[in-house]
């Protein structure tokens, strides 16, 4: 019988957190222990030696049901980069509590390719996301306190734009009336919740490289505008201070260990559809400075994830990519060519060549629009079939890119070797990096260069509410800023049905919002929500307890 992610997990014996950190030479006195295998690591330990690693970017295609398994595949070849000498490090982001209760599941990858201990990970973990909707809500607090204490700063409670907070997919409160009732209940508005993840308080976190730093960002985050339409900050209402207090101890990254006691940095958890998807940037370059091969992903495919890892977090943290690997599976890709969930085990090259050019675009995305050298990863079914594997091998080796077959969810480190020593080839050649865009262009080239160049579309048609606050932003001097798209993550396109590689289409731009304080503008796409619902069956119905406090049902 298979064994589930969650039994693997708790039969493998992990190593205390202060060898794990000796592996890459961080000093037990920067350690804050939680328990013996997870520990803080103080930020000041960035500071005591340079950036010496190589970086490494796992992607994948735009995500399926059928499941392609980018997380495994970064913790596989962590494993098997260690397996073959090389000093290494992993950075992942934190789970939500949202997907892990929902449907997508947890993030601390699966089968003999995990991050330990996952039941942790995947729930409350060093509490950082209860800190940042704490933090996120005490702004929220702040702001209507103000109005009922007099407003000063004058703000327009129709034009508040900062939003409460919950790690939950809870779709009820999505759009609330708050304050209603007794005068001293406040003043009456409409409000509502974004799931944490998709804060601000999350973007200026995971994008800060120290306390210092952080604090200013909070200060310039937008919270709403005057009865006069000027912006009103953060700052204004005297909160960073408070705010940093409460997230002084989640800006320290976490370090773990993989099932094999690779080490591992988890770190942040912004979602990659309507934030930018990347683990924080003092993680990441913690784990540079440690070790000499860094693996780490953005989330979903390299559309989202991959665009924003380049166009928001490299060009803000000033780091670059040596090799990319994208993931992909024959399932997944016969579904974009419109096979069935029930019918994937039965060969079909027919639809593969069908599903092949969702595969070729990311490809495409990687080595032209940003310039940079990748590898494919295929990672292994059981029902993959020789054939299958022929086609598509042959398709990849035509854009001039290696494949490579992974089988770390079966076999772990030692089913990633493969791939290990052509991402070490790759990490030697020289490489550049360009961006999707410049940050200088007018808001909407920006957003045009994304659609055209990396999802493979014609334009954009915007609502008249986006077009004139794409106006208002630049005339408020936030034109400069990158722009961080929020589109369904299942296709190139808006609308999630159209898989493969939709050709001529147009992304519909349905409103902005500015990300003052993190420094970029969200660009919400088709019907994109920031508050997730749950499923019809949440993935909660199977969680469970014992009595000895071991957890099950967790994947």
């Amino acid at each position: 019988m298979v064994k589930s992610d969650i039994e693997i997990a708790q039969s493998t014996e992990m190593l205390p957190i202060d060898e794990i950190a000796q592996k890459i030479d961080i000093q037990v006195e920067d350690l804050e222990h939680y328990g013996k295998f997870k520990a803080k690591v103080d930020y000041t330990a960035l500071h005591k030696k340079e950036s010496k690693g190589k970086l490494i970017l796992v992607t994948a295609i735009n995500p399926t049901p059928a499941g392609e398994g980018k997380t495994t595949t970064s913790v596989g070849l962590g494993d098997a980069l260690q397996k073959i000498g090389k000093q290494t490090a992993i950075a992942l982001r934190e789970p939500s509590l949202g997907p892990v209760f929902g449907i997508k599941g947890g993030a601390a990858g699966g089968g003999y390719a995990q991050v330990i201990p996952m039941e942790d990970i995947n729930l409350h973990f060093t509490g950082d996301i209860h800190a940042i909707g704490a933090a996120n809500n005490l702004v929220a607090a702040m702001i209507d306190n103000h109005i009922y204490q007099g407003n000063d700063l004058n703000i327009d409670p129709r034009r508040v734009t900062w939003r409460r907070a919950m790690d939950m997919n809870d779709r009820q409160l999505r759009s609330i009336v708050s304050g209603i009732g007794a005068r001293t209940n406040g003043m009456p508005r409409e409000d509502g919740f974004d799931i944490t993840v998709a804060s601000e308080i999350m973007a200026v976190l995971c994008l800060s490289n120290s306390l210092t730093e952080m604090k200013e960002k909070l200060r310039e985050c937008l919270v709403g505008y005057t009865f006069d339409n000027e912006p009103v900050t953060l700052g204004q209402l005297q909160a960073e201070g408070a705010v940093s207090a409460l997230l002084k101890d989640a800006l320290k990254p976490n370090l773990v260990q993989t099932l094999e006691h690779t080490p591992v940095f988890i770190h942040g958890g912004p979602f990659a559809n309507i934030a930018h998807g990347c683990n924080s940037l003092l993680a990441t370059k913690m784990a540079l400075a440690h070790a000499d091969y860094v693996v780490t992903e953005a989330g979903f495919g390299a559309d989202l994830g991959a665009e924003k890892f380049i166009d928001i977090k490299c060009r803000m943290g000033g780091l670059k990519p040596d090799a990319v690997v994208i993931v992909a599976t024959i399932r997944a890709l016969k579904m974009h060519g419109g096979v069935k969930k029930t019918e994937l085990d039965t060969e079909n090259t027919a639809a593969l060549k069908k599903g092949l050019p969702n595969l070729l675009k990311h490809i495409e995305n990687i080595n032209h629009t940003f310039s940079l050298p990748a590898v494919v990863a295929i990672n292994a079914f059981p029902g993959d079939t020789e054939e299958e594997l022929t086609v598509l091998k042959k398709a990849i080796e035509a854009t001039g890119n290696k494949v490579v077959q992974s089988n770390v969810w079966a076999e772990g480190g030692a089913g990633g070797v493969e791939l290990a020593e052509e991402v070490v080839a790759l990490c030697e050649k020289e490489s550049s990096l360009t961006y999707a865009y410049d940050q200088s262009d007018p808001i909407e080239m920006k957003v045009d260069k994304i659609i055209q160049s990396v999802y493979g579309g014609k334009g954009s048609e915007w609502s008249k509410t986006a077009r004139n606050k794409a106006k208002r932003l630049e005339k408020l001097g936030y034109g400069d800023l990158p722009v961080c798209m929020a589109k369904t993550q299942y296709s190139l396109s808006d609308s999630a049905t159209a898989l493969g590689r939709p050709t001529d289409f147009t992304v519909n731009i349905r409103d902005l919002s500015i990300s003052a304080g993190a420094g970029f503008i969200v660009v919400l796409t088709g019907n994109i929500m920031r508050m997730p619902g749950l499923p019809k069956v949440p993935s909660a119905v199977q969680v469970d307890v014992q009595e000895d406090g071991r957890i099950s049902g967790l994947f």
